[in-house]
């Protein structure tokens, strides 16, 4: 098993981390953004997206870290982080949706503005990072996680923006449940901290 990433992409960090939860080898395949090969024809054919990670796995590629997520979990049989179930399954992929949506036009947005002065609107950026904490803070609340009693994928996937809201010009002073969330994905066997600048 193959991942293709870069130390500093959340996305990635949410593959690696759910492969060293469950005590999976496999080969980091590091692509050198900052050079762009990942515009180059030999990693557009492995994902024509031109985005980390991307998972190579008994000859297929999958890419998105939703998609790598999700294969990984079944892969393993890990119904405690990916349920079978329709209910437990559908609680886990709107988690996912928040992270495709709110957190990373949100939060990711943010943080890139700042940590890369890259171009953006970034209050609006942050206002949306806002929308997201409210509705993970609302759940986290109530809940130690975010879709069933164990830490299922969609916590994974939403953990790795939320975590580094300061950094996005956030302070999580107003999201207590948030922070309570944060240091409970920290202390599972198997977490490791991101490098993020």
């Amino acid at each position: 098993m193959k991942l293709y990433m870069t130390e500093r992409s959340g996305n990635a960090y949410k593959a690696r981390l759910l492969l060293s939860m469950l005590g999976i080898d496999y080969e980091p395949v590091a692509v050198d953004l900052a050079a762009g090969e990942h515009r180059q024809a030999p990693f557009l054919r492995l994902n024509p997206r031109g985005q980390v990670p991307v998972l190579e796995d008994e000859g297929r590629v999958y890419w998105d870290s939703t998609a790598v997520l999700t294969y990984i979990a079944r892969r393993a049989n890990a119904h405690d982080w990916l349920p079978l179930a329709p209910d437990g399954m559908a609680e886990v992929m709107q988690w996912l949706a928040l992270a495709q949506n709110e957190i990373r036009y949100g939060l990711q947005a943010a943080y890139v503005i700042l940590a890369y002065r890259r171009p953006g609107h970034l209050a609006e950026c942050q206002a949306l990072g806002r929308v997201a904490l409210d509705v993970l803070e609302a759940q986290l609340a109530s809940h130690d996680w975010l879709a069933r009693e164990r830490p299922p994928v969609a916590d994974l996937a939403c953990y790795p923006y939320a975590a580094i809201a300061p950094v996005a010009g956030i302070a999580l002073d107003h999201w207590p449940a948030v922070r309570g969330w944060i240091a409970r994905v920290e202390a599972l066997p198997g977490w490791f901290p991101r490098a993020i600048h």
